[in-house]
């Protein structure tokens, strides 16, 4: 079977990795252009050059330059997996098996750019990966075979994204097979559709005024990037770790500190404490509470508030 892989970040790695594995011909491998001001490449990218694969990085893939060069790749069908861009109708139907994406939630649920993280944030006690025959809407498409996992009250963006690109590329595998052996079949999607919306800058700062929970999931949703934010002393802090410590009401406004020394700095929430494990200063490395105190007598003694 000749497959084009279309991939960008380190979540899609598991899956180009689990096609080499099964020994499938990638004919090419597209990912987006080398980003940054020093040109680094995708994490995909890396393991393509690694394993002499041939890359492909458009600006486009609407030109008919591109879209020749996918034909003449001949494939059976395209992988896709957060790749980043929306493939337009012509690159959809020119695979006769069409194109296949590895999507990181049980759909129809968070279709769009940040399952993972939304899911978090929104408190979701289960999630799960999904594969898909695309077609040109978000997330719409017909779907294969869907594996589902708990959601840990542990887990980060980070534990969560690892654990569904595993299953995401063993779904896939799967999926390919039955596919291949004709026994699989795409179905319509069932269910109430949600919208997981790409995260911006807005999303990120801490509102104090939100219960301790919400504001504990969205630490864990956005860790460890773009990571959540509050300002303390005037200086913005990224919170890596927190924890609810309390989700009673008390007589403290929301952003009043309820205690600071070295054993940890507890914020009032609308209701409920949170408490600070972990931070990063902007410019320097996650560190703990303690040592975020260490030389830092000053501060402490005026810190009462944050937001």
């Amino acid at each position: 079977m000749n497959i084009v892989f279309f991939g960008t970040p380190e979540f899609s790695v598991c899956t180009l990795e689990a096609l080499l594995k099964a020994g499938y011909n990638i004919k090419a491998v597209v990912t987006k252009p080398d980003a940054g001001r020093r040109a680094l490449p995708s994490a995909v990218k890396a393991l393509a050059v690694s394993s002499s694969l041939r890359v492909l990085q458009p600006h486009s893939v609407r030109t008919p330059e591109f879209i020749s060069e996918i034909r003449d790749c001949a494939p059976d069908v395209a992988v896709v997996t957060a790749y980043g861009k929306i493939l337009p109708a012509e690159l959809l139907l020119l695979p006769p098996l069409g194109c296949i994406n590895v999507h990181a939630s049980v759909l129809p649920a968070y279709r769009g750019a940040a399952p993972i993280q939304r899911a978090i944030i929104a408190g979701e006690r289960e999630t799960g990966v999904t594969t898909m025959l695309m077609d040109e809407g978000v997330d719409t498409g017909a779907v294969f075979l869907i594996k589902k996992t708990v959601i840990e009250e542990s887990d980060t963006a980070q534990t969560l994204t690892q654990r569904l690109a595993a299953m995401g590329a063993a779904l896939l595998i799967e999926t390919l097979k039955g596919i291949g052996h004709g026994t699989l079949k795409a179905a319509a999607q069932e269910g109430v559709p949600s919208y997981a919306a790409p995260i911006s800058k807005n999303d990120c700062q801490i509102l104090w005024a939100r219960p301790a929970a919400e504001i504990v999931n969205l630490i864990r949703g956005l860790c460890p990037v773009p990571g959540a934010f509050t300002f303390i002393n005037g200086q913005r802090i990224k919170i890596i770790r927190g924890a609810v410590q309390s989700n009673d009401k008390s007589s403290y406004r929301p952003g009043d500190v309820v205690r600071k020394d070295r054993d940890g700095l507890l914020i009032a929430a609308l209701t409920g404490v949170v408490s600070i494990e972990e931070l990063q200063p902007e410019g320097k490395k996650p560190m703990s509470y303690r040592e975020y105190l260490r030389g830092k007598v000053n501060a402490k003694e005026a810190l009462e508030h944050v937001g």
